[in-house]
């Protein structure tokens, strides 16, 4: 197997009935006939694009590579543990739940899907709905489900750029139009369709009310704000640390260096996701990655230090697998 080394993804676009043509606020050259919901980043079958690996699929690397990818924080060793995309809801999404590990285990899934969603922007008035309203039971939902005003259970919120949302297994949730999000989840594409407007799509009631929670601990995360880097230009933002995924908010406008291990001395694979301006991924005595607006790029575990060096200014997302036990974030609605 070739030295592991920073990999450019290759996304891939997903037509969605939700979705759009326009996708110029992050993919300005790209031009679509059809509508796209979403950009796959780090899907299982998404692509490597640079240098020798170029073509592989991250469920070939992962099965090939295993921690040497990966990481020694990940579950599974030999499968890629966090899918990013982005969003681009043009009208709402279906009502819909995924299952936590628990329930998705009792389907014979290997896990659940809980996810995060970073706000990269928002017309005014962008709405998501995030769980039940306080004291709505699952089988009151599940009549109103019937009665066709299942939206009026839910627990609407106003979005704005730059926020964290936290959307735990076992959530009801769906989006509005208007946003873009850059959404971080566990590596899972299971998800229970409870309405969907009357649109002629299947529904997964018995399913998805079994994996339903009446209590969650969904919701806008609590952050403790944009702090300076020492000695340098540049800002971190943590965005979330969640028992999944860890995801922070860097704008460089000085090279900065980063390590792939955390304070425990174990590594986890690093996701970096670019939402402003350009910047170059560098690692030593391997070829540069270019991270513009939409890109993404992979660095794997064994790649011990790497640095981001920005082209006047570059903002981006690093998402990674915390190698200790994480609690669920503070949040609220």
């Amino acid at each position: 197997m070739t030295q592991l080394y920073p990999l450019k993804m290759q996304p891939a676009f997903d037509p969605r009935p939700w979705g759009t043509t326009d996708l110029s606020p992050i993919y300005p050259d790209h031009k679509f006939d059809e509508k796209i919901g979403e950009a796959w980043l780090t899907g299982d079958d998404c692509k490597v694009a640079n240098g020798p690996l170029a073509g592989m699929t991250l469920s070939e690397l992962s099965e090939k590579c295993g921690r040497a990818l990966v990481g020694e924080a990940a579950r599974d060793p030999n499968r890629f543990p966090l899918l990013l995309k982005f969003l681009f809801p043009h009208e709402k999404l279906s009502v819909q739940v995924h299952p936590d590990d628990v329930q998705a285990q009792r389907t014979g899934q290997p896990w659940g899907k809980t996810e995060c969603w970073y706000v990269a922007a928002a017309k005014p008035g962008s709405q998501v709905a995030m769980g039940l309203k306080p004291g709505v039971t699952t089988s009151a939902f599940e009549k109103a489900i019937a009665e066709k005003r299942a939206e009026e259970l839910l627990n609407w919120i106003n979005i704005y750029p730059g926020e964290m949302i936290y959307v735990a297994g076992g959530t009801v949730h769906t989006l509005g139009p208007g946003a873009i999000l850059v959404e971080t989840q566990q590596q899972s594409d299971c998800t229970y369709r409870l309405y969907d407007y009357g649109r002629p799509r299947e529904l997964h009631l018995k399913e998805g009310l079994a994996a339903v929670k009446e209590k969650v601990a969904s919701g806008k995360v609590v952050r403790p704000g944009v702090s300076a880097v020492p000695h340098s230009k540049n800002n971190v933002a943590p965005m979330i640390r969640a028992p999944y995924f860890v995801v922070d908010q860097y704008e460089l406008r000085e090279p900065q260096a980063f390590r792939t291990t955390d304070e425990t001395g174990k590594n986890s694979v690093q996701i970096l996701v670019a939402v402003e301006g350009c910047g170059i991924v560098e690692a030593p005595g391997m070829a540069p990655v270019t991270l513009a607006r939409g890109d993404a790029a992979v660095v794997p575990a064994s790649v011990a230090t790497f640095g981001v060096r920005p082209q006047w200014a570059v903002t981006f997302l690093k998402a990674y697998v915390p190698s200790t036990v994480v609690p669920e974030p503070e949040t609220r609605l």
